[in-house]
């Protein structure tokens, strides 16, 4: 799968990252509320983790929330659980990404695996992952002031991002509507996602289409421009993920 190309591609770079990280900086707030560098790492670390564990499970059709908590509720659980010293966090991490992409390389393609909203078929769950890992490279990077350009890689973001609006909409309470995106990626190509008829649309750059799916940007303080019925109702749910 191309996707995990670029998944070890985008987990490489975070990894130099890392490795140039002092102790004060690991132990400096992230973007993420209430939570480190080291704890972004760690979440990284369980996460992956769970890809393994999830490939592992026998059957498919099946979600690992079991109980009431929100993810989110359950990742913040798990994070204060199992805080560790910066060094013990980013081998585990190291590793734990490692065997990740081992085994989506090695599921079934076409089998469903276990994950947090539902279940997905390994390529899905890798574009999931890579877009996870780059959100919360932002979460690192941005207050360290690190340089992070955007590259070619967020086409899968993008991707994601447009295939999971009829999700997002439902989420919303909104009847799904077919939305079409024109991007500009960063090499200046453009990206387009959905039917070039629909009466709503998107147009801007990539990055900041992936920014506003992350939570990483409002929308009203992107660039982009959405038109039609329903464009700034799809601008206003988008999301790169599913919880």
């Amino acid at each position: 799968m191309d996707i995990l190309t670029d998944l070890v591609a985008e987990d490489d770079r975070l990894e130099e990252i890392l490795a140039g990280l002092d102790e004060h900086s690991w132990l400096s707030p992230s973007l993420a509320t209430g939570w480190t560098v080291a704890d972004v790492v760690l979440y990284l670390a369980q996460t992956d983790e769970s890809v393994v564990t999830s490939a592992g499970a026998p059957g498919d059709g099946m979600t690992w929330r079991t109980g009431p908590d929100t993810v989110d509720a359950l990742m913040e659980s798990m994070v204060r659980e199992e805080r560790a010293a910066p060094a013990e966090v980013f081998a585990r991490w190291k590793t734990a990404r490692r065997a990740a992409v081992m085994a989506l390389r090695s599921a079934d393609p076409n089998r469903k695996l276990q994950w947090a909203a539902a279940p997905l078929k390994p390529a899905t769950l890798a574009t999931t992952r890579l877009a996870e890992h780059w959100a919360h490279a932002l979460d690192i990077v941005v207050p360290l002031a690190i340089d992070f350009p955007d590259t070619d890689r967020l086409r899968h973001i993008a991707w994601l991002a447009h295939s999971t609006l009829p999700y997002a909409f439902a989420l919303a309470g909104r009847e799904p509507s077919p939305v079409y995106c024109e991007l500009i990626g960063p090499n200046g190509d453009t990206w387009s996602f959905g039917p070039s008829g629909a009466a709503s649309r998107i147009v801007g750059m990539a990055g900041e289409f992936c920014r506003v799916g992350a939570q990483r940007l409002a929308p009203a303080d992107s660039r982009l421009v959405a038109t039609g019925p329903d464009g700034d109702a799809a601008l206003n749910v988008l999301r790169n993920y599913a919880n």
